[in-house]
């Protein structure tokens, strides 16, 4: 009896033994995910900070017809500030059209899926942090920044999205950025009202401080 009493009372110190050791094993796997995430955070490549913006100057909802956009003028504001680089992402494709033209062919690029080319280019691997802006149509960026987006790997970077818009906010670029880049860091956004965009500059400066890039 003793002897069974034995036995028993040794299973059950293995089982605890193992029970305990699985624990462990589960505790070394947390270990590794994180250790894959940190592995995961932007490539350091000198700390350069890079301006990608699109801005449609010509006729805009409650400021009328404007000689420069509303994202053009945050932008400024953002590399006046903190010394970063521009690349203006340019067409012609929206020269010269009202407002309401204007969102009936953005809202169509958009249920197409057309990817409207733009001038110029730029090598965005040599900077670690980028700002990305434009105004809101139709609820995120405009279809010709996706063009830009998709033609760049901008995995392993800090990404700033920041809009002007008269009611939208930042809408879903968040987390249409998120989506393109999910190994990228994507920080909080800074949303501008357009017709507040020349007077800005004062709340410009507060998100910077908040990010870190003003003392």
């Amino acid at each position: 009896m003793k002897f069974m009493k034995y036995l028993l009372a040794t299973a059950m110190c293995l089982l605890v033994s193992t029970a305990c050791s699985n624990n462990k094993k589960s505790g070394n796997s947390e270990n590794e995910s994180t250790e894959a995430e940190v592995q995961a955070e932007p490539a350091k490549s000198g700390g350069k900070t890079l301006i990608v913006y699109f801005s449609h100057a010509g006729d805009n909802y409650a400021v009328g017809n404007i000689k420069v956009g509303n994202t053009k003028i945050v932008a400024d504001y953002i590399a006046e500030l903190i010394g970063a680089d521009q690349f203006e992402i340019k067409t012609d494709k929206y020269d010269g059209m009202a407002y309401k033209p204007l969102c009936d062919l953005a809202k169509k690029e958009q249920e197409n899926g057309e990817m409207p080319p733009y001038e110029g280019d730029i090598d965005v691997s040599q900077y670690e942090t980028i700002f990305i802006g434009g105004p809101v149509w139709w609820g995120t960026y405009p279809q010709v920044m996706f063009t830009f987006l998709k033609k760049h790997d901008l995995s392993l970077k800090i990404l700033i999205p920041f809009t002007t818009h008269e009611g939208s906010g930042l809408g879903n670029c968040l987390q249409d950025l998120t989506k393109l880049y999910p190994r990228a860091t994507v920080r909080q956004g800074l949303a501008i009202y357009g017709h507040d965009a020349k007077t800005s500059k004062d709340h410009v400066e507060l998100f910077l401080k908040k990010q870190g890039y003003l003392k």
